[in-house]
């Protein structure tokens, strides 16, 4: 079976490691699954921050737009598919095990534990310990993923067109006008403008689910360490609230002298930088071309200038703002799959970065459909014997496209539903609604099971016996 990835991001490289992993091979004489990843920039597997020749982190390359967090149940997907995957992901950022929430002059108002196990976990004895959030630079996890693919998978060309055959395969066209291919499961891992989302409605003469401003923009940077240190405490993630915006905080890397870097169970003793990001709203959509960094700079400052926590005052006085981006997601898809054509990430979902769970959601996305789908196949084969059926084929990719989506659509809706609550805290609001956040984030904050009993079901998921579960399997 030819099968072809569009897209050469996290969700891509993750979903081509999940494949390889789940699915059986066709019944001899056929050759195996035949991968292709197709992206249209260069993914060669260039250095990390920490080895660029100049020394040191671009301003912008960890938090807003080039970082994230990846959850525990994140992390269990790594460590699934490679235990020393999960080890290198975590050492190229920092472990945190708690979240505290404050307002602006910082006093704390709800302090919420950030780990969580599953049972897959547990069973197959790597840890018993609960693994912990990790933030990170998305070049840095996507790093990790990249270098555990073959070279000659990724061909560098740009898709004009994916065409859905219900009756046989699929067809790619590439904009250089070379020979068109035809391949039997199509995988849409090329985010927001997905090429892959215009197919599954071809009737429509443009996309009739663009994406969507959300109003907020994000900016995110560096600074030392030792500035903030007596403010921040180790293996914390801190996120502020006010009236006129939000700002986030935690340390970007563990300490040279740390025994534990790689390891998702243990808080390490934090290294020289502190990651911090703010969003807060915009009416229009600014187009990061035309910024201009010292007006955004000023504007910045002046913003929270009455803001009073220490970190923000630390990271005000000496921020530097090089890049800003806007907030989009996606809206509803009626459906992410057609004729063995499907979307994972943030092509089937892009949710608000208040989520905290994109990343997390795109690599459950990435074993979720190559374990429904190595089910389907394996059920295929057995009843075909010992010859390859094209067509028995092209009905399990159909089958269990469309189970994926079923599967994953009511978790990843639950998220979102949370999501949109918490991204309308960062919006401006007026005095009287600002300290009515606060009380409601005090009151919820002496009865933090209530909130947390939410977090441990996303943080404890546990994928691989939901989707057994899900389709019947002892």
């Amino acid at each position: 079976m030819k099968i072809v990835i569009i897209g050469g991001g996290i969700s891509g490289f993750a979903v081509y490691l999940a494949l390889r992993q789940h699915l059986p091979r066709p019944p001899p004489p056929a050759e195996d699954h035949e991968y292709t990843i197709y992206e249209a920039y260069d993914t060669g597997q260039d250095t990390t921050f920490r080895e660029r020749p100049e020394g040191g982190p671009h301003s912008s390359t960890l938090i807003v737009g080039g970082g994230l967090g990846v959850g525990p149940n994140g992390l269990h997907v790594l460590q699934r598919l490679d235990p020393k995957l999960l080890r290198d992901a975590v050492q190229g950022g920092y472990v945190v095990n708690q979240s505290n929430l404050k307002s602006k002059h910082g006093y704390l108002l709800m302090q919420l534990d950030s780990s969580g196990t599953c049972n897959s976990v547990r069973q197959s004895g790597e840890h018993q310990s609960p693994t912990h959030l990790l933030g990170t630079s998305r070049h840095s996890l996507w790093r990790c993923l990249r270098t555990r693919i073959p070279d000659a998978v990724i061909v560098h060309k740009r898709i004009s067109e994916v065409i859905a055959n219900s009756q046989g395969r699929n067809l790619i066209h590439f904009t250089d006008n070379s020979p068109p291919i035809e391949t039997d499961l199509i995988i849409g891992a090329d985010g927001l403008k997905s090429i892959v989302k215009r197919a599954l409605f071809p009737e429509a003469s443009e996309d009739p689910y663009p994406p969507q401003y959300e109003g907020l923009v994000g900016i995110g940077g560096f600074v030392p360490s030792a500035q903030v240190q007596s403010h921040v405490s180790p293996g914390s993630m801190n996120f502020i609230f006010g009236g006129n915006g939000f700002f986030g905080y935690f340390y970007a890397n563990s300490a040279a002298s740390s025994p534990h870097p790689d390891s998702a169970y243990h808080v390490s003793p934090p290294g020289d930088l502190l990651a911090w990001w703010s969003t807060y709203s915009i009416a229009e959509c600014p187009n990061p071309r035309d910024l201009d960094p010292a007006a955004i700079t000023r504007q910045l400052r002046e913003r929270y200038s009455t803001w009073t926590d220490p970190v923000v005052k630390a990271v005000l006085a000496s921020v530097r703002v090089e890049n800003m981006w806007p907030m989009w997601t996606s809206p509803a898809l009626p459906t992410w799959e057609r004729d063995g054509l499907v979307l994972i990430g943030d092509a089937a979902h892009a949710l608000p970065p208040t989520s905290g769970q994109g990343s997390s959601q795109a690599l459950e996305d990435a074993e979720a459909l190559a374990r429904i789908l190595g089910h389907h196949l394996r059920n295929a084969y057995s009843e075909t014997g010992s010859v390859r059926d094209a067509g028995a084929e092209k009905q399990a990719v159909k089958d269990a496209a469309k189970r994926y989506m079923d599967f994953r659509r009511p978790r990843v809706q639950g998220i979102l539903d949370r999501a949109r609550t918490m991204q309308n805290t960062k919006r401006d609001m007026g005095v009287v609604r600002e300290y009515l956040m606060y009380l409601a984030m005090w009151v919820v904050g002496w009865f933090p099971g209530l909130f947390a009993r939410q977090q441990q079901r996303v943080f404890e998921y546990d994928l691989p016996a939901e989707v057994d579960r899900f389709l019947g399997v002892d």
